[in-house]
Parts: structure tokens; sequence; C-alpha cells
């Protein structure tokens, strides 16, 4: 009979290995099953074979909140999980998560647990997720848990939006100001140029307009240069944030903005909160938790802070010493948090700070909002003027030597 060696994970994300006897993969697969262990990779004789791992994009946060919440009502409601799963997949208005829970029904069907199954679609389902599901299934309350993750893919939803909704102003602005500048450089200015040249009046010019004149000959000269670096910079921007150093240094800048620093750090310390809240008040042990949390962070500065206490934790220390000691959460979390721990009420209190801080995230944004839009038109207004003025002062001139 065959040596087949394999690789899996356990239902709590370990990583077992080992080596067993049997008539072929398929086998060896099943056996491995058998010890409650999800096979990721089987060897025989040095051929390796890869469990399929599939990777299925194209599914909105909006199509996971529909399909979780109406998941939860129909296990809340006594239908069999391959049953739910069928009924969703029909009837989803998303072809990517039809797609996904036809694979899911298929996984599950053939003796996987649901968190397995769904862990084969990481780009659909995140650790998160996959994490929560597993500790709903070991517990027996997969709907609460269900229920628990469509009102946090809400909430951070919501988040999102607004984060996105205060740079979205600014963004369209500077694009603004950028185009107009482009079409003043390359077509207004030489017709003023040409008019100037016309009159005879050329060596008088004010130094505004002058200045003005030589930057538009320099671009229209050199605007290979100009849209190189354009595109340099942004090419650049891209490859240094996915350069572990340069996203570290990228983070940190970023929460050191005069303006969208302190709504950063907000934004985040509501998805810590909510996301560990969520967890711990789901039955996920804390290391676990801070694990999946650190990940999904998304800033690694407030990542490196998470890992750092998850660190201390491990060593026997309570979560309040560390999170103060790293200096990325506010003192006033750091104590909501410690009263949660000694109150044995941890996660109810993460989910009070959470909802504080999303009131507070309406509120920064809201201010920043109002700030940036009279500034944002002060500038562009300022820009179109100074070009109004330079090009108009010879022109008064000229009025002004014809009327003598």
């Amino acid at each position: 009979m065959p040596t087949f060696s394999w690789e899996g994970k356990t239902k709590s994300g370990e990583i077992r290995n080992g080596v067993m006897d049997a008539k072929n993969a398929d086998e060896a697969k099943q056996k491995v099953k058998a010890q409650g262990i999800s096979p990721t990779k089987i060897k025989k004789k040095g051929i390796e074979i890869k469990l399929p791992s599939m990777s299925s994009g194209g599914v909105s946060m909006k199509d996971l909140v529909i399909f979780t919440r109406q998941f939860s009502t129909m296990i809340d409601a006594g239908l069999p999980l391959v049953q739910c799963l069928e009924i969703l997949s029909t009837q989803s208005e998303s072809k990517g998560l039809k797609t996904v829970l036809r694979q899911v029904k298929e996984v599950v069907e053939g003796g996987s647990t649901f968190a397995d199954a769904l862990r084969r679609h990481p780009k659909v389902f995140d650790d998160l997720y996959v994490n929560l599901i597993a500790a709903g299934e070991v517990g027996g309350i997969l709907d609460t848990i269900m229920a628990r993750l469509a009102t946090y893919i809400e909430k951070n939803l919501k988040l999102i939006k607004k984060v996105k909704g205060a740079l979205v102003y600014p963004v369209c602005i500077v694009i603004v100001a950028v185009v107009v500048l482009l079409v003043l450089l390359y077509y207004v200015i030489p017709v003023f140029e040409k008019m100037f040249e016309d009159f005879g009046s050329k060596q008088a010019l004010p130094a505004m307009t002058q200045s003005l004149i030589d930057l538009s000959q320099w671009m229209r000269r050199n605007w290979y240069f100009v849209f190189g670096t354009i595109a340099a910079v942004i090419i650049g921007t891209h490859y240094f944030k996915k350069w572990p150093k340069g996203r570290y240094m990228w983070d940190k800048a970023m929460l050191k903005l005069p303006l969208f620093g302190s709504l950063l750090r907000k934004v985040a310390v509501a998805k810590f909160t909510r996301t560990l809240g969520t967890m711990v008040s789901s039955g996920v042990p804390i290391l676990d938790a801070l694990d999946v949390v650190a990940k999904s962070a998304g800033n690694k500065i407030v990542e490196e802070g998470i890992y750092y206490t998850r660190e201390k934790i491990s060593e026997g220390k309570t979560m309040a010493e560390p999170l103060a000691a790293s200096g990325v959460f506010p003192g006033m979390v750091v104590q909501m948090i410690a009263v949660g721990e000694n109150t044995g009420a941890l996660d109810q209190m993460l989910n009070k700070i959470a909802d504080f801080y999303d009131e507070e995230v309406d509120v920064a944004v809201e201010a920043l909002t109002s700030l940036m839009e009279p500034v944002m038109l002060v500038l562009l207004g300022g820009m179109v003027g100074y070009f109004l003025i330079a090009m108009y002062l010879p022109i008064f001139s000229l009025a002004s030597a014809v009327q003598a």
C-alpha cells in the first residue's frame, strides 16, 4: 500500500503533518479529515498533490451582508446547512457569490465543515469570518454568530463609506485643479502670448505675466517630462507601499497628518474594538482573536501595537498594560478596556468603545468636510484668479496707453 505524507490545519488554525498508508490520495484525504483536520497538501513518493484552494472574487460587502443575514435567519428557522446553501446559491443576484456558494455546498457535502469550506475562498471570506464560523459550529450557535457577523460587516461597511466620503471631496478638487492648471498652461496662455506679441508689448510684460508665459513654454517643450514624472510618482508610491519597510513608513506618516491623521486613528480604534469585541463575544480565544485583528488592521503601526499586546498577553500580562505601552491607542480606550477586563465584561466594553468611536468618526468627518470645502475653493479660486490677473494686466496697460 502506498505511503502518503500530509499537511493540514486543525479547527483552531494549528498546522499539523504526518505520514499514513492509503490506497490513493482520496483515501488519505478522508483519513486526515477523520482526525478533525482539514488537509491542505498530500504527497506520495516525491509527488506532491495540492488540494484545490479556490479563490473567488467579485463579491461585494453588500452581497456578503445579505448572504450572512439570510443564512442566519434560515439556520435559526431550523433548515439544514446544505439546504440553506442550495437556496441562497439559487436566489443570489451576485454571479460571483452564486459560484462560491455552489462550491462551498459541494465541499460540505463531501464531509468538510462549513468553516473549512469557506476557508477555500479567502478573497470572499477572510480570517475573521472563517474563525467566527468555526467558533459557531463548535459551540452550536451558528445562527447567533452569523447574525453578529452581519451586524459587524454592516457597521464596518458604514465606517468605510464615511472615510471614503471624507476623502472624495478633496481628491476631486485636486484633480479638477490639476486639469484646470494644465488646460490654462497648454491652451489658454499661448493664445494670450501670441496676442501680446502681435501688439509688440512682449518686452514690457509684468513679472506675473512673464513668469506664467515662461512656465507655459517650458511645459509645452517638456510635456513628456511632466507626465512622466506624474506617472513615476504614482507607480513609485504604489511599489513603495508594497515594500514592507516602505509601507511601515507610509502608515506612520499617515497617522501624523495634520487633518487626516486623527481621523485615521479613530477609524483604526473603531475597527480594532469592533472586530475584537465581536470575536471575543463569539467565544474565539483572545490570542487567536488578536492575531486575526492584527492582520485586518489595515495599518502597520496599529498591527505592530496589536502584535506587541498579543505577545505580552501570552506572557501572562493583561491587555490594557501593553496597549498603553504601544502608544497607538488613546488613554481613554486603554482605561475602558482595563475596566472591562476587571469586571469580566470585556466584549461588552469593546463594543461600547466601538460605538463611541463610530460617533467620533462621524463628527470628525463632518468637521473635516466643513473645513476642507472652503479651503479647497479658496485655493482653486486663487489659482484661477492669479492666472486671470496675470493675463489681463498687460491688456489694462495697453488700454491705458491707447487712451493716453
